[in-house]
């Protein structure tokens, strides 16, 4: 208060603060102050809390790597997780998961200026679990998820594989087709998180041809973990996908996609939108 210039001497705050009997009322975090602001009114807005705020959003499709990032490089963020390992991380948030990508949900958090990454973590976290367990209970009974984490799995594909948000529900649905009958889901992106800083942009037939745990093409069924962070929305597709005879799409080109109920009308949808023909 002293270097910030407020125009009264730090013995006199503590004073106030005892004889109003207040001392054990001041609430951590970041307060942006006039000068000339006088002790009484200073002490009602620690006491109150009226602490400034800042914001950070994690998107919807980003790995927990990219959130780490976002984090780090926040300027109101208090840096306690630089150094620690993910698991590390997963312990100091009391989370049971060995893995932390698509555990947390992706949103806007409004924080007080100087709060630990941690905190916001953990936040991010338990909104995640929240979402994740009402979804659950209200999900298909028919659906072949059947956890609540392959659900989050299921949910992280879809993220990453809708390019407008209209194509989502038959995106899930194609997925969910391609499980129940056994089928390979084949789903580029989860090979493309398999490949790390190694994916330079352009996804090669020997990518496609090597075995690796995320590799859906070599593997049957859901890859371990999730691949990214889903939203409320692909959660909800993926467990509430539609009626439908599709299982393969491609892109159009202008971010949808075309369905197509059997590999003879995929081949010609991709030599029409892929090819050119």
């Amino acid at each position: 208060m002293a270097d910030a210039g407020l125009g009264f001497s730090p013995w006199q705050f503590t004073l106030l603060a005892r004889l109003l009997g207040k001392s054990a009322e001041v609430k951590a975090g970041g307060y942006e102050v006039e000068k000339g602001v006088t002790p009484l009114i200073l002490m009602n807005k620690l006491t109150r809390g009226d602490f400034s705020q800042a914001e950070i959003v994690f998107v919807e499709g980003k790995t927990f790597r990219q959130m780490r990032t976002t984090l780090d490089s926040h300027p109101s963020v208090r840096h306690d997780t630089l150094g620690l390992s993910d698991q590390e991380i997963l312990s100091r948030i009391h989370a049971s998961e060995n893995q932390p990508e698509g555990l947390f949900f992706p949103d806007t958090y409004l924080f007080a200026k100087n709060s630990s990454d941690l905190d916001i973590l953990q936040r991010a976290y338990r909104a995640m679990q929240q979402r994740l367990q009402v979804e659950w209970q209200k999900r298909d009974p028919s659906t072949p998820l059947p956890t609540p984490y392959a659900a989050l799995i299921m949910a992280s594909i879809v993220e990453k594989e809708t390019g407008q948000g209209a194509d989502r529900p038959m995106v899930a649905a194609v997925f969910t087709n391609r499980l129940r009958l056994g089928m390979l889901l084949q789903t580029d992106p989860s090979v493309i998180y398999s490949l790390g800083d190694k994916f330079d942009g352009n996804l090669y037939k020997r990518d496609l041809q090597t075995d690796t745990l995320y590799n859906t093409y070599t593997r049957p069924g859901l890859p371990p973990t999730p691949i990214a962070m889903p939203g409320l929305a692909s959660l909800q597709a993926s467990l509430h996908p539609p009626n439908s005879d599709k299982l393969y799409f491609v892109a159009r080109g202008d971010g949808s996609s075309e369905f197509s109920r059997n590999l003879e009308e995929h081949n010609r949808a991709v030599n029409k939108y892929q090819r050119g023909k």
